[in-house]
């Protein structure tokens, strides 16, 4: 089964090697669900949960740019394997050609699948296995933002 959930912000976790490194936090089902990013996609996913816009648009708002001026338009994103630890996601986007819907499925990175999700404003969905697999109870996750030594989060 899959589950719709929101993007509940940005954390620092502690990485395989024992360095911080930031995550984007999803929630579903009741469970947080960590998953590592580098600094570059924490900010770019940040940034589009700030809403804040610049003079001249960045890779995410041009992608987004782009795909509405083909006449497209992405309608999800899903969230849809791990292995090994690495996270995969999937978009779902649609484009009409004469009159009918065409649908498309792109193979993304998940930074940069939630970081299109939040300025779209379209649903991300987890699976039950991914949950079952790398979800956390919210009590392990700090959210606070400080990203100071004793904030760490610990999720191996």
């Amino acid at each position: 089964m899959d589950h719709t959930a929101e993007v509940e912000g940005i954390a620092v976790g502690i990485g395989p090697d024992g360095a911080n490194v930031p995550a984007v936090v999803l929630s579903a089902r009741g469970e947080y669900l960590p998953i590592f990013v580098t600094g570059d996609q924490a900010q770019a996913i940040q940034l589009g949960l700030s809403g804040e816009s610049f003079e001249r648009p960045l890779t995410h708002e041009l992608l987004v740019e782009m795909v509405t001026e083909f006449g497209g338009a992405i309608d999800g994103i899903r969230i849809d394997d791990l292995a090994d630890g690495t996270f995969y996601a999937k978009i779902d986007a649609e484009r009409y050609e004469n009159g009918e819907p065409r649908q498309f499925v792109f193979d993304a990175r998940p930074s940069d699948a939630v970081a299109l999700a939040v300025r779209v404003d379209c649903p991300i969905t987890v699976s039950d296995e991914i949950l079952d697999s790398a979800g956390r109870p919210p009590s392990a996750v700090d959210l606070s933002g400080s990203g100071g030594q004793d904030e760490r989060n610990d999720w191996d």
